[in-house]
């Protein structure tokens, strides 16, 4: 046992610092003071990213520009505070965290530039590698960074970590890839790197920085031991320290330091913008999935698999193969064993045509068949197929982490060593993980790279764990560089292997490493404790203790996913940082600052209930499948007005007189002075709270049609009806825009023309797919409606007989979890995908009515996998069909946009102003209310897209 072991740090105090503070220097430095963040619940909403640290900043700022971030570093260095920059917090070695200044730079720094048909990108740091690979999509190309955290992860992260990913390895990543930057300086000097003059530029503004540059530059290659090292090393995936092979493959001072930023961590430089040269992207792909008796005959098959031309290789080890098969979608090939010893391989060709790709399959096969394989493995280009095998490989860290004992935390790490050492390397982590009692842990990666990801699970507080921790590191960085590993292969240094890195490279690299930080950061505030930490234990410091909370939520990873999905990002709180704040609150009560707690509460009640759209698009994008919506809607219920409660369960029983009363007073409010109105939900909104009376705005329709006359069989034709058609009370209550007939009547008409018949059961007036009792956490009103509904539906479909159709997609979304809930087995659809499917191809030819449309697809679109049918109806109805790159949910939520407006306004500010350079003809969506945000938000006006198609297809007059 080392003596770390024998006598254990004992855990960082994670008590919260009950006031924020910003030195006046560093506050004169930002614009606005609004952005200067210092309530608890945004410092504590920051505090958290995806690894296993927690530092909690003093303040937050929100930063505006480049030149602003400048002036903070300024006043920073002067004032002696320290700043960490966060992005997308995806990073998991804790350089994305800080205790004094955090410093947001995705908020305003996301634009994105197509260059030369997209051989090139110029991007700023805030925008997401998907964002550019959407933009870059139509062109042919993508990054060449390709991480799993794609969806999420920013530009900025992705330079800062020198991020790789499945496929990039050595050749694709940043460093390879970049074409110039535009960065920072502690000072403020601001360097572009494809400037002619950048060496003169420097040189004058940071003397003492070029002359030092050179001299390291000197130095490093003046050392053949240092050459060596380098060169040895940096033949791997490398991102522990910083990126010294700079020394070695540039000569001028700027494209040095260039490349020094590059992996730095933010602890350098503020990366302001970089251009990219892009990848083409092969868009042939074959992929198999190949089990292997064990990790060694995996490992062993390597070198031929690469020499084949295998664009990836993922190893899973027996313990991944284990929790695999606990999938529902588990693939075939890893069913019907008992898990023993065994490995797969996720093997990958990728070519730009048919041809290459049949070469490189049939070397591939040929291999496959050699290989001593437990069953028999063949490639497939289906693309069912390969999403099982890549859902296998990349669910493995969110299962075993989201299935951790709750108030344990999950700690990934990943390593690199030579590709012949990685069998040996894997058996001995095994039996690492079974000395010191981490089970369940799984080992998988880039084998093809000899790059493996291993997690660990525990809760790391206490003598005993801590040592335990302790003894497990210092025995995994002797394996790993008695191996000529290296620490970090992809994930970045940060805090976790900072204190290694000495260890890693050796004294006089490592001064080097000190002597550039110096140059670049004299007075260390940038970033401290990353990469360069002289404290040999500072990794065991700070460790976040996963406090338990609520089950809906309990087992995030806060791995920040969902976060470019959530409407309510730049106003408020995002779903991560809404569990955050939870875990803040609990941990505010254990350490018995109950004041803290209860400003928290206090604070949470806006930010983290009243502004979530409960949307649900944070399920789409979260790795262990978490609905923080269905939290909120449970702490809704929770802290539920009795009165109010008691009026909504009436208006459920009463819901035709209601919907028809709320339809006559928009009626009668749309022919009425504005101000008058205004005035009145003004002062209802003073007396009984913003989050009870709605707003009201010249911009919201009069009311619409009643749905009462609708009943019996609409359409024509033959035969019996198709279907159960239980129109929208929302397109009952909000009328139509401007001229149009809304997306009732425009179905009951192309259902006429196509000869199609539906049934709208008795009584649909007081029907309601039960949403807004649901939204609102009014369980009673939800239970009365959804009995109604499922009695209407049981008789008009004939016990499930006939599917149920909705024409709006958040109701149709509604009925179908009615359905699900009851456990029910009757059919929904929405009108767009019944017309797709059963309405146009009885519709003969048509003419397109406009050249250009945009689409807006919605929340419950997406979530439905109703788009591709919506943008099948824009296609007939527009010569040209786009939904903007910057699409998200509007945020009004049924009635939430009329609370609470700000929320629409921020949802959908970068979409607006993509619709306005877009310029198209028409514009239209598939749900009313969303309808009324989108044009709320852009001033033009949106339709269902089924009027447009009633409209196209209407015979001459």
């Amino acid at each position: 046992m080392t003596a770390a072991a024998r006598h254990p740090l004992p855990h960082a105090d994670h008590d919260i610092p009950r006031q924020g503070w910003i030195d006046p220097a560093v506050a004169a430095a930002v614009g606005e003071a609004e952005r200067i963040r210092l309530r608890a619940i945004d410092r504590v909403a920051y505090a958290s990213d995806a690894s296993h640290f927690l530092h909690t900043p003093r303040a937050v700022v929100i930063a505006d520009d480049a030149a602003e971030v400048g002036a903070i570093m300024r006043a920073a260095t002067a004032s002696g505070s320290r700043v960490t920059f966060r992005s997308g917090g995806t990073s998991l070695s804790g350089q994305s965290s800080g205790e004094d200044i955090l410093v947001d730079t995705r908020r305003s720094f996301r634009r994105i530039d197509v260059l030369d048909g997209g051989r090139r990108v110029r991007v700023q740091p805030g925008a997401t590698v998907r964002q550019v690979n959407a933009r870059l999509l139509r062109h042919g190309y993508r990054l060449g960074p390709d991480p799993a955290s794609e969806a999420a992860c920013t530009i900025g992260g992705v330079i800062a970590n020198n991020s790789s990913g499945m496929a990039c390895g050595t050749v694709e990543n940043t460093y390879r890839t970049l074409e110039s930057m535009v960065f920072v300086l502690p000072s403020g000097t601001v360097v572009d790197s494809a400037a002619l003059d950048a060496d003169a530029a420097l040189q004058a503004a940071e003397p003492e920085l070029f002359e030092g540059l050179r001299r390291l530059t000197a130095r490093v290659r003046s050392n053949p031991d240092s050459v060596r090292l380098i060169e040895r090393q940096f033949a791997m995936k490398n991102t522990i320290g910083y990126g010294v092979n700079a020394f070695l493959d540039h000569e001028s001072p700027v494209q040095v330091l260039t490349r020094l930023v590059i992996g730095s961590e933010g602890t350098l430089a503020f990366v302001a913008e970089a251009t990219y040269r892009t990848v083409p992207i092969k868009p042939r792909v074959t992929t198999a999935l190949a089990v292997f008796p064990d990790i060694v005959e995996a490992t062993r098959a390597l070198p031929a698999l690469v020499a084949t031309g295998a664009a990836t290789l993922e190893l899973m080890d027996a313990t991944s193969l284990r929790v695999g098969q606990s999938f529902a979608d588990a693939p075939p090939q890893i069913r019907g064993f008992e898990v023993t010893d065994q490995a797969a391989l996720l093997i990958e060709y990728q070519a730009m045509d048919e041809a290459g790709l049949a070469a490189l399959a049939a070397a591939g096969t040929a291999l496959l068949r050699e290989l001593p394989l437990i069953t028999p493995a063949a490639l497939s280009s289906d693309a069912g197929v390969r999403a099982l095998a890549w859902k296998l490989r990349k669910g493995l860290y969110t299962s075993v982490a989201g299935a951790r004992p709750s108030g344990t935390t999950a700690l990934l790490e990943d390593i690199v060593v030579p590709v012949p050492q990685l069998a040996p390397t894997c058996a001995s982590l095994q039996d690492l993980f079974a000395t010191y009692s981490y089970r369940d842990s799984v080992i998988f990666g880039h084998a093809k790279d000899g790059n493996i990801h291993f997690m660990l699970t525990d809760r790391f507080e206490g003598d005993a764990a801590l040592g335990r921790f302790t003894s497990f590191t210092e025995e995994m960085v002797d394996l790993v560089l008695g191996a000529g590993g290296n620490l970090k292969a992809e994930h970045g240094t940060g805090r976790v292997m900072a204190p290694y890195v000495r260890r890693q490279y050796g004294e006089e690299l490592y001064q080097v490493m000190r002597e550039l930080k110096r140059l670049c950061d004299p007075t260390g505030m940038l970033n401290p404790g990353v990469i360069i930490e002289d404290d040999p234990r500072a990794h065991l410091r700070n460790i976040k203790l996963a406090e338990p909370i609520e089950a809906e939520a309990d087992r995030c990873v806060e791995c920040g996913y969902c976060e470019p999905v959530c409407p309510s990002k730049d106003l408020t709180l995002t779903p991560r940082q809404r569990i955050v704040v939870r875990r803040g609150m609990k941990r505010a009560e254990a350490a018995g600052d109950h004041a803290l707690a209860r400003e928290l509460d206090r604070d949470y009640d806006y930010a983290g209930v009243d502004t979530c759209a409960v949307d649900g698009m944070c399920v789409t994008a979260c790795p262990v499948l978490i609905n923080t919506g269905a939290l909120v809607k449970r702490l809704r219920r929770e802290d539920q007005n009795p009165v109010l409660a008691a009026g909504w369960k009436a208006a459920a029983h009463g819901w035709g007189a209601v919907s028809r009363g709320g339809a006559a007073a928009l009626t009668v409010a749309d022919h009425v002075p504005e101000g008058l109105v205004k005035a009145a939900t003004t002062v209802g909104r003073a007396l009984l709270g913003a989050d009870t009376v709605p707003e009201y705005s010249a911009d919201l329709p009069a009311g619409g049609s009643a749905r009462g006359p609708l009943t019996g069989c609409l359409g024509s034709g033959p035969g019996d009806p198709v279907a159960v058609y239980l129109p929208a009370c929302v397109n009952s209550m909000f009328g139509a825009a401007g001229e149009g007939i809304g997306a009732t009547s425009a179905f009951a008409r192309l259902l006429e023309r196509a000869g199609v018949r539906v049934v709208v059961p008795e009584g649909i007036e007081a029907l309601c797919c039960s949403t807004p009792w649901t939204s609102k956490g009014y369980a009673g009103g939800r239970d009365v409606m959804a009995d109604r509904v499922v009695e209407a539906v049981r008789v008009a479909s004939r016990d499930g007989a006939l599917p149920v159709i909705s024409d709006a997609s958040s109701c149709t979304e509604g009925f179908a979890h009615i359905f699900e809930d009851r456990k029910l087995p009757f059919r929904t659809e929405d009108a767009v995908d019944f017309v797709a499917r059963e309405v146009l191809p009885a519709l003969g030819e048509i003419t397109p009515l406009v050249d250009s449309l945009v689409l807006h697809p919605t929340c419950s679109s997406t979530q439905m996998g109703l788009d591709p049918a919506l943008q099948a109806v824009g296609a007939v109805v527009a010569r040209e069909v786009t939904v903007p790159y910057a699409w998200n949910c509007c945020g009004f939520a049924g009635d939430r946009g009329m609370l609470h407006p700000e929320l629409t306004a921020a949802a959908t500010a970068a979409e607006a102003a993509e619709v306005a350079r877009l310029g198209a003809d028409a514009h239209a969506s598939c749900n009313r209310t969303c309808e009324i945000g989108m044009t709320r938000a852009t001033g033009a006006e949106y339709r269902h897209v089924l009027e447009l198609l009633e409209e196209a297809t209407r015979p001459p007059s």
